[in-house]
């Protein structure tokens, strides 16, 4: 069982993985900050009770903690939207890529005969052998 999850720490993908993981939080990081510093003003200006508060509504207006606020959700789609495009454009694009030269650089594998036609043969095979006139 060791001998497995050692195997499985020693293959590149998991180096690769971690990179991964780390340089995504950061990106993550500064896409946040970025649509909390820059967009989330814009759309809290759009509109709402409190200039403090943002874009929403607020459900009892004595009550502050029943503020339903739109620019939060707004900003949070915005975030996700950035980083699935940049994902998408510097991850998922340019590895189709490289898959489709790899197999660009591969011969097309040989297609399996049929068992039809693996018997098929065998029977000529055997014709053959016996002079069968009937060939």
């Amino acid at each position: 069982m060791l001998k497995g999850f050692k195997e499985f720490l020693m293959r590149g993908n998991i180096v690769e993985l971690a990179v991964a993981v780390v340089i995504g939080t950061a990106f993550t990081a500064i896409v946040t900050a970025f649509t909390e510093s820059l967009i989330q003003p814009l759309i809290n200006a759009m509109g709402g009770s409190e200039g403090a508060q943002g874009l929403g509504i607020r459900i009892l207006e004595e009550n502050p903690s029943t503020f339903l606020d739109f620019g939060t959700v707004i900003n949070a789609a915005i975030n996700f939207v950035i980083v699935a495009a940049v994902v998408y454009f510097l991850v998922v694009v340019p590895f189709q890529k490289l898959q489709e030269r790899r197999k660009r650089g591969q011969e097309a594998e040989e297609v399996a005969p049929t068992d039809t036609e693996l018997l098929a043969e065998i029977r000529d095979l055997l014709r053959d052998r016996q002079g069968d006139p009937r060939s």
